[in-house]
């Protein structure tokens, strides 16, 4: 048996254009093209389209759905790196469910909200999905670790991280070598301060020092504090890293 473009998407609820476009990246080949362009489906198509749409339930993007189904790609591990993704979306769920619960509270004449408080649980953070992705087990840590802070211990952590960036700034404007040990104390406040979120050893610390260059956004944040720091932090760090790190 064969069906239309038209039979499939009443079937299995996915629209006509989604179909087309399946066709058009190669996801999910017609068996055949018929007169005036109609393609036509047979049941071998019909056992993909279920099983593209199995994994699209669970969340796996167009790119890895095709990777398992052509065998590029081991099926558990991509359902682990999903998996990895709901544990942190379940973590900023249950966060978003408190925020609630805390402004019903100050509606009842509860105590008042700080006004960061208002917005805890949102998707403020434009990495965290890339850091989810890039990073797996370690970036879904942060995130469990920022998660739990209250307030007051968010703010600290905020305004330490910005103080460390200050000193280097001045340390750097005055001109001092990354290897000078008023740099590398800086540095051992950063490594630090990095570590409320996850702890480095040498050569993912490394790695994060180059991130801060090869990513024009880490660029951009820590440049806040002084023009060309992000590329003085990168060589401190690698200094720090391979002196004190293993």
């Amino acid at each position: 048996m064969r069906w239309s473009t038209a039979e499939v998407a009443r079937m299995s609820r996915v629209s006509s254009r989604t179909l087309r476009h399946y066709d058009h990246v190669g996801l999910l080949r017609p068996a055949r093209t018929g007169h005036g362009g109609l393609r036509y489906y047979e049941r071998p198509q019909l056992l993909r389209l279920q099983h593209i749409l199995v994994l699209r339930e669970l969340g796996l993007g167009l790119d890895d759905i095709e990777a398992v189904l052509d065998g590029e790609t081991d099926e558990v591990a991509a359902l682990r790196r999903h998996h990895v993704r709901l544990i942190a979306e379940a973590d900023r769920l249950r966060t978003l469910a408190a925020t609630v619960a805390r402004t019903i509270a100050e509606r009842e004449d509860g105590p008042e909200m700080g006004a960061e408080a208002l917005f805890e649980g949102f998707r403020n953070d434009p990495y965290a999905a890339e850091a989810r992705e890039r990073y797996g087990d370690t970036a879904v840590e942060a995130q469990r670790r920022a998660a739990s802070w209250d307030d007051d211990t968010a703010r600290g952590i905020k305004d330490e991280g910005e103080a460390v960036n200050r000193d280097a700034a001045a340390l750097m404007r005055a001109g001092v070598p990354v290897d000078e040990p008023r740099v590398q104390d800086v540095v051992g406040r950063h490594h630090a301060w990095v570590s409320h979120f996850w702890t480095p050893g040498r050569d993912a610390y490394i790695g994060l020092g180059q991130l801060y260059v090869d990513d024009e956004r880490f660029t951009a944040n820590v440049d806040a504090a002084a023009p060309g720091l992000a590329a003085y932090l990168r060589d401190a760090i690698a200094v720090y890293a391979n002196a004190r790190l293993s």
